[in-house]
């Protein structure tokens, strides 16, 4: 889910990111991470952002039942891993729906997709957890140009991508 991760360009017959996700709902950002927690259960809040359009990484901050800062690494068949210093989480995502449009004439890009995510577990601070939600991703994107024309066999010139998901987990 989460990530993004991964990067996926295509979308509305040009460059779009494809990432895992990102939980949607309310995040607090905090100058101190917040300590472990016990095991429980509760709403996590996933955040990716990205202003990269050719890698299949990326920041994802976590927050909500437990707080960590990592990695997203985007894998192949909608699978992520989220790495943290203690441990990673293993997501499943849906592929995206939702409006996309590109403008030859700009070679603006805009995506907004929504969808779904399953964790299938976790090793090390998350070994055992479990869950899911709901992701939306919004992408930015201004697409190449070749022979003053835009095209989309080229990374976009500049791309912000953010993802954010959340859902109920079990640790």
């Amino acid at each position: 889910m989460l990530k993004h991760h991964y990067r996926l360009l295509g979308g509305a017959g040009t460059v779009v990111t494809a990432c895992v996700i990102a939980l949607s709902g309310a995040m607090t950002a905090s100058a101190a991470p917040a300590g472990p927690r016990p095991a429980g259960a509760g709403t996590e809040h996933f955040q990716f952002m990205s202003t990269s359009g050719t890698g299949n990484t990326g920041k994802i901050i976590a927050s909500g039942l437990f707080t960590a800062a990592g990695t997203d690494h985007e894998g192949a068949h909608n699978l992520s891993k989220f790495v943290f210093a203690n441990g990673t989480i293993r997501i499943r995502h849906s592929p995206g729906k939702g409006p996309q449009h590109f403008d030859p004439n700009t070679c603006l890009l805009t995506l907004h997709l929504h969808g779904t995510y399953q964790l299938l577990g976790g090793t090390g601070r998350y070994a055992g957890i479990s869950g899911g939600g709901k992701y939306q991703l919004s992408i930015l994107a201004i697409g190449a140009k070749s022979n003053g024309k835009c095209t989309k066999n080229k990374p976009p010139v500049a791309l912000e991508q953010l993802i954010q998901a959340s859902g109920p987990v079990r640790l």
